[in-house]
């Protein structure tokens, strides 16, 4: 989000919600913990699975492609667990030093990488499980089924609602009216 559209928000917070820019932070930090609590179970045992993975009997007899594909989605689940468990992290280390507003933005951007590496994760694991259970191009098409399923619920439906959804009914045209609105309450 750049510094216009933050100001726009803050702007449109005041006049609609009678939120103070605090207050407004900390929703926001609060609607952004909901979401990683959903994510971090997730991304965890998925993590606990691939694990587990490399120690069962079966384990020596994938071939290298399943070896390679294992490493890869290991390495994208670990990758999304230290992003979505990050913001906990980040939290700890500036708790009580009015930084709040950082916190917030460095989460948001650990959660949106986290979620893409978690899609990495979990179209690998669908591949390694459909590589190993069935065998030619079908294996392909469930991948990129998967792929497409994901990225359908994940970016492409709420990119088109942004898109097309615009500004809320009742959001300011633009901060300058915001802000006289703001001035008048």
């Amino acid at each position: 989000m750049g510094d216009r559209d933050e100001g726009d928000q803050a702007a449109w917070s005041r006049q609609a919600r009678g939120e103070t820019d605090a207050e407004r932070v900390d929703r926001n930090y609060n609607d952004l913990l909901q979401e990683l609590r959903v994510s971090q179970s997730g991304v965890q045992i998925l993590f606990a699975f691939l694990l587990t993975l490399a120690f069962s009997q079966r384990f020596g007899d994938i071939t290298t492609f399943q070896r390679n594909v294992y490493m890869v989605t290991l390495l994208c689940t670990a990758a999304a667990t230290a992003l979505i468990i990050g913001p906990v992290s980040y939290h700890r280390l500036v708790f009580r030093r009015r930084l709040k507003p950082s916190l917030v933005s460095a989460s948001n951007r650990m959660a949106m990488a986290g979620l893409a590496f978690l899609f990495l994760a979990m179209v690998g694991s669908v591949l390694l499980i459909a590589d190993v259970v069935l065998e030619g191009s079908i294996v392909g098409w469930i991948t990129a089924g998967t792929a497409g399923w994901f990225l359908l619920f994940w970016y492409v439906i709420p990119l088109y609602a942004r898109i097309i959804g615009g500004a809320e009914p009742d959001e300011p045209e633009d901060a300058q009216d915001a802000e006289e609105s703001a001035e008048r309450m």
